[in-house]
């Protein structure tokens, strides 16, 4: 009988080299089975935030597993998801009082754009349904989160599967796609969101942003303008602003949320990634009052027939409040800004490398667009570079041409230091 072998996400089995064996993690390393250490630079895919085995969180949910594993969610409650709900309400922006637990950042987008969809639906307005997204954004990997992400090699064979969305420009400013220059633009790129909802606006239930920073399109950092103009635009046009906050979310661009760096809120927040420190998976997709007034009502049709499984469970509440303690029990935001200045320090280095296109920097997440001819995920350079890296114990991902450097805080600083001296190898070796 043949062995049932594992199929590895995002990973071409017929190019890619066998899987590393991990044995264990210890704060910010993976220690291989045969005792190898490679450091975690990109947080195990943004997740993790205090460190591999962080003590609290692995105790928090022992404990909770020795009363309460799992319960439904449908007409049930259980203590840590109140609590839970109780501890995101002191840092999630003020106008947002509701949420409804998920499984991961792209379930948890799922659940805003048919919120928004049958928010308007509710209130007697079913024509508002359609959606707009930004290019170079990606949302997730199901259908909805696929259809609000841009084409890509994600989602190029999904075709018939991903309903029409309405794309507008993103601020892309190292390739602006007004050719224009940051130094001297007025954030010009949101006149084609401007435009839209002038023309559609009676018929778009929601516009839907990674605020400030889109990861997978490649790590791109827009200014706090442009945001604040996506805002003003969706309400003055009477539109939802959907916030997926799935990477940004936790203290990943400096503050707990990228919307506070904005000074905006959202009429809906996705949640996920850092939420339960990355012990387990969860998603969280909060809404305001208004919104969820919408659904309260005698007539049945009006529910949000929408529910996991594993909603709100037990064990990733237990996690995402350990997790949330750490926040005020330990200094975390320290951690945070320690990480930012070394960022800065180094990408002003590599900035002399003539094979540095770009470098961009959001609180704990750097990024390098190398000026490789093969731009875009697909880039050959990317494989090459990814070997690079694990061959000298550092594990990174690149983004086809960019690659970022996304730790957990408490990665020591002279270990990032020696990050950056990789990346530094690399660039003079494979470019």
């Amino acid at each position: 009988m043949t062995s049932l072998r594992i199929w590895h996400p995002f990973t071409q089995a017929a190019l890619d080299p066998s899987p590393l064996p991990v044995a264990r993690g210890e704060g910010a390393y993976l220690i291989l089975e045969d005792g190898r250490r490679i450091v975690d630079a990109v947080s195990s895919w943004w997740v993790n935030l205090h460190g591999h085995g962080h003590p609290r969180i692995a105790a928090a949910i022992a404990e909770q597993a020795k009363k309460l594993e799992h319960v439904i969610l449908a007409g049930f409650t259980h203590d840590k998801a109140e609590e839970l709900a109780q501890r995101l309400r002191k840092w999630v922006p003020g106008d947002l009082t509701h949420l409804f637990f998920s499984d991961d950042g792209s379930t948890a987008v799922e659940v805003a754009l048919k919120l928004a969809v049958q928010y308007w639906s509710n209130l007697g307005r079913p024509e508002k349904r359609e959606i707009a997204a930004l290019e170079h954004g990606y949302h997730g990997d199901t259908a909805g989160a696929m259809s609000v992400s841009d084409d890509s090699p994600f989602t190029e064979p999904f075709g018939s599967m991903r309903f029409p969305v309405h794309r507008v420009h993103s601020a892309y400013c190292h390739r602006c796609p007004l050719g224009l220059e940051r130094a001297t633009c007025h954030i010009e790129c949101t006149e084609s969101l401007a435009k839209l909802l002038a023309d559609r606006g009676e018929q778009i239930a929601a516009v839907i942003v990674e605020p400030l920073l889109q990861g997978a399109g490649g790590m791109i950092v827009h200014p706090i303008e442009f945001l604040q103009k996506v805002r003003a635009l969706c309400t003055k046009h009477d539109v939802l602003l959907i916030a997926d906050e799935v990477l940004t979310g936790f203290g990943r661009t400096g503050k707990m949320f990228a919307c506070d760096q904005a000074g905006i809120a959202p009429d809906l927040m996705c949640l996920s990634k850092g939420l339960t420190g990355g012990f387990l998976p969860m998603g969280v997709t909060l809404c305001t009052a208004r919104v969820e007034a919408a659904f309260r009502s005698h007539d049945p049709r009006n529910t949000f027939f929408h529910g996991h499984s594993y909603t709100g469970n037990p064990l990733a509440c237990a996690a995402a409040c350990a997790s949330l303690q750490l926040f005020e029990d330990e200094p975390v935001f320290e951690r945070i800004a320690a990480i930012a200045k070394i960022h800065a320090e180094r990408l002003a280095r590599l900035r002399e490398a003539g094979a540095v296109g770009e470098t961009r920097q959001i609180g704990t997440v750097a990024a390098i667009e190398l000026g490789a001819d093969d731009a875009g995920y697909l880039s050959g350079l990317r494989p090459r570079l990814y070997r690079y890296f694990l061959e000298r114990s550092v594990l990174l991902r690149p983004l086809g041409n960019v690659v970022y450097v996304l730790p957990p805080y408490v990665i020591p600083p002279d270990e990032l230091h020696r990050v950056y001296d990789v990346i530094g190898q690399a660039i003079e070796t494979l470019l």
